[in-house]
């Protein structure tokens, strides 16, 4: 094969990957849109733009050094002398350039420190800012990393009675929410960059985080500290609701499963609770009092399934119960011997927990 014809292959090849890189990138921006947000640069909270503010300042003070670093660079190499055979081997110093050198370098110096200075005030006065968030009439939750999934309690409140649930929280828009962390085994992070900053979760240390979502919307979290082979598979979703909304979402969160008058979902019940799933999960008004795994009294209320990795759907529902490592290899969840009839029912009546 000549070189030219090799040449020509080999460049359709980089056109057909560039191709099929951009076509990817377009789909994922696509999705992106549909997706929960995840950004830090959209705030949708005060102390989430407090911390853009931050951040915008000090890209802007790196930027400007940056620039002016590679403008000195630049300078400094256009005035540099140029040697040849003549030139002396040790050149007698301009004591003129040295004077003006050494003042340079003295500016820029001072330039530096006092930037840097700035930079540390700005950090602290943002970190002042965001401990001063208004906390009257919160809503308090309890939320525990686990390896790797997200406990949250919510415990009564005006009157309410408390409930628990897992991998999303609800909260009310324009109202504070101080949310107790802990960690059920190891270190863990809590962090949902459109609402705040990174909160560590140390197993035998409770720690608070406090925040306010302005605008409604799904924000997504992520745990931000290594916790082990499902680390980057540990997200959460915070859903800001309208304040009915949320009244009313909670009202529902706190009953107890609706047994189904259909057979087959009749079925399921009496297999799961017969099954090991009674032992690892809770579903109120069953007998089910697990507490190795999620809640799952209203599993169906919930966007996602397996801490935020998959749609909460029937025929995804199906594959986790049946073979969770083949979803998300590493999982805590054993798979579930259930014949197919029994998985079918088993299925069947964990979608009638809405």
């Amino acid at each position: 094969m000549s070189d030219a014809i090799r040449f020509r292959r080999e460049s359709a090849h980089m056109h057909m990957r560039l191709s099929v890189a951009a076509l990817s990138a377009c789909l994922a921006a696509l999705n992106a849109r549909a997706a929960p947000q995840q950004s830090a640069l959209e705030p949708a909270g005060i102390q989430a733009a407090r911390i853009l503010d931050l951040w915008n300042l000090t890209l802007f003070v790196c930027g400007v050094v940056f620039a002016a670093v590679l403008l000195a660079t630049l300078i400094a190499l256009v005035r540099a002398q140029r040697s040849d055979a003549a030139t002396a081997p040790e050149p007698t110093p301009d004591e003129r350039i040295e004077t003006r050198t050494r003042r340079g370098v003295i500016a820029a110096s001072s330039i530096s420190v006092v930037l840097l200075v700035g930079l540390v005030v700005a950090d602290v006065l943002t970190d002042r800012a965001l401990s001063k968030l208004p906390v009257a009439n919160p809503v308090r939750i309890e939320l525990t990393g686990q390896q790797w999934w997200w406990q949250a309690v919510y415990p009564s409140d005006s009157g309410q009675p408390g409930f628990t649930t897992a991998n999303e929280l609800h909260v009310p828009a324009g109202r504070p929410v101080v949310v107790a962390l802990k960690a059920g085994d190891v270190i863990h992070t809590f962090w949902v960059p459109n609402l705040h900053g990174k909160k560590d979760m140390l197993p035998g240390i409770q720690s608070t985080i406090e925040f306010r979502a302005d605008k409604p919307g799904v924000y997504r979290g992520q745990c931000a500290e290594y916790c082990g082979a499902e680390h980057a598979l540990m997200a959460m979703l915070v859903v800001a609701d309208s304040p009915e909304q949320y009244s009313a979402w909670r009202t529902h969160q706190a009953s107890a499963a609706e047994p189904s008058a259909d057979a087959l979902p009749q079925r399921g019940w009496q297999v799961f609770e017969r099954s090991t799933c009674a032992g690892c999960h809770t579903v109120r008004g069953t007998s089910a009092q697990g507490t190795l795994g999620p809640d799952l009294t209203h599993l169906m209320s919930r966007q996602t399934i397996a801490a935020g990795m998959f749609a909460n759907t029937q025929a995804n529902l199906q594959q986790w119960v049946r073979d969770p490592n083949a979803l998300k290899p590493g999982t805590t969840m054993p798979a579930v011997p259930l014949a197919a009839d029994d998985l079918r029912a088993v299925v069947a009546w964990l979608g009638t927990l809405q």
